[in-house]
């Protein structure tokens, strides 16, 4: 039995973390930590856990929760993270981390990025950013894991093939993506109001967007050389789901079964990744609920660019699944534990 601890467990991808572990028989939570409800029973907090889970929030003590969990998921905002880990505690358990803390490994870059000042940098080395899909081996050896964002989840795997053989011109990369609200997190601000995001779509972060930072530092070491993009998200009036669109200049003459050669070649026996048929297009309700990953391209010969369509599910693949997914590989389990989950429709 896994015993797991969650900080942050009544934000929303706390919450899902919990909604998947407690459907695990090898999994106990023994601490579901938010400093916002301390003393209240999670179950009345989230009312689909009831009868599932009597326990209390408990406060962000890692030091005291390290004692006990055999991991920790920190689902919290940026900052806390590197300011509570240490030695001590990592040679207790092991943590994963869902904020931004540990996954860019130039600390200026964060720190420019984040406007916040990195707590613990020494531990930037040894962190391992949890891609499953690339970095596999390490994460099987990590005692400290960066569980990705949920924009460069869906943008890098969508263009990672392509980079890595080299069909486009990394120079000309363009990013358009689309996310639910939930990506926005649960404490109440007046952009995520329904009255101000119901029957409205609007860009955001444009040219200034927080995660461009680290989908540019994964996509330059599958290139081997720097990479920089234009990446520009949009929120979109629906709980959950991300759908990216990256345009870039193909390097050379292909064809649709070159293209599907390519991805074959790094996602055929990936569980979670799902390469569509020519002519299928990605769409976010195939992925609702589940932690699989659609992607898609079409070559456009006119303008000698190829297009690239992925979807996720922005709370699973994007968050708590990859981390679940993590996990699993960090005690040797089979990846897809917990996380046969199919799509929710309608």
């Amino acid at each position: 039995m896994i015993k797991v601890g969650i900080i942050g467990a009544t934000g929303y991808a706390g919450a899902e973390l919990a909604r998947l572990l407690l459907q695990r028989d090898d999994a106990e939570i023994v601490w579901y930590g938010s400093r916002s409800y301390v003393g209240e029973d999670f179950s009345f907090i989230y009312r689909n856990v009831a009868h599932l889970t009597g326990e209390p929030c408990r406060d962000d003590d890692m030091e005291k929760l390290s004692e006990i969990a055999d991991v920790i998921f920190t689902a919290t905002p940026q900052g806390f993270c590197a300011s509570q880990v240490t030695e001590e505690i990592l040679s207790r358990t092991k943590i994963i981390d869902l904020s931004a803390d540990f996954r860019i490994k130039d600390v200026d870059v964060y720190e420019q990025w984040y406007k916040l000042k990195h707590s613990t940098p020494q531990f930037l080395p040894e962190a391992v950013y949890g891609l499953p899909e690339i970095n596999r081996e390490k994460i099987r050896k990590a005692r400290l894991v960066a569980n990705p964002g949920c924009y460069p989840t869906c943008s890098f795997l969508t263009l990672y093939p392509m980079v890595k053989e080299g069909l486009i011109d990394t120079n000309t990369i363009i990013i358009d993506a689309k996310s639910g609200t939930s990506g926005a997190g649960r404490s109440a601000k007046v952009p995520s109001l329904y009255c101000e995001v119901n029957e409205s779509i609007k860009p955001y972060g444009v040219a200034s967007h927080r995660h461009t930072p680290e989908i540019e530092e994964q996509l330059s070491y599958a290139a081997g050389k720097p990479v920089t993009i234009s990446f520009t998200p949009h929120l979109v009036p629906m709980n959950r789901g991300i759908l990216a669109t990256a345009y870039a200049t193909l390097t050379r003459p292909v064809t649709a079964e070159d293209v599907k050669a390519a991805y074959d070649k790094y996602y055929q026996d990936e569980y979670f990744i799902r390469v569509m048929k020519q002519g299928m297009v990605p769409q976010t309700r195939w992925v609702e609920g589940s932690n699989f990953v659609d992607i898609a391209f079409q070559i456009d010969p006119r303008t000698n660019r190829l297009v690239m369509m992925g979807a996720i599910d922005n709370m699973v693949k994007g968050a708590a699944g990859q981390a679940m997914q993590n996990m699993n590989l960090m005690f040797g389990l089979p990846e897809n534990t917990g996380l046969k989950q199919i799509a929710v429709f309608p």
